[in-house]
């Protein structure tokens, strides 16, 4: 037995980008970027930032959708995910976190601070497959 378990806060970099599933089930994706101000870049002196990709399903996905903005500062409780894919006849691999909570903690339209929400409930559908090819990018994110 294992624990799977992320946590995140940062700010949403990229407005969400959602779908239905041939299931009718929703998938909601975004990215979220951390900032460690401890650890700098050599050459430059800037923090280090890290990106995560943020996948929501169902419920959560539709209420992502709907209010997660580019800027926003969020809450993401999760689990780590790794996918693969092929390209070119070479294998991929991508990583993301599954959202099982996502909360506002600034509004659409604001600094952070305040407005935050809570959403939970969040899990792959039985057709969700083990992989996502590229639509028309180089990653399938």
């Amino acid at each position: 037995m294992g624990i799977n378990k992320v946590i995140l806060v940062g700010n949403v970099g990229n407005d969400p980008e959602s779908r239905a599933l041939p299931s009718g089930t929703t998938l909601c994706k975004f990215r979220v970027a951390t900032t460690e101000p401890r650890f700098k870049d050599r050459e430059t002196g800037e923090p280090h930032t890290e990106w995560h990709n943020i996948v929501a399903w169902g419920k959560l996905a539709e209420i992502c959708g709907q209010y997660v903005r580019r800027g926003m500062q969020v809450y993401i409780e999760g689990r780590i995910r790794t996918r693969t894919y092929e390209q070119d006849g070479q294998k991929k691999y991508f990583t993301e976190i599954n959202a099982d909570v996502v909360e506002f903690l600034s509004r659409r339209d604001g600094p952070a601070g305040g407005g935050g929400g809570r959403s939970t409930p969040s899990s792959p559908p039985d057709d969700a497959g083990g992989t996502f090819p590229a639509d028309n990018d180089d990653v399938p994110f």
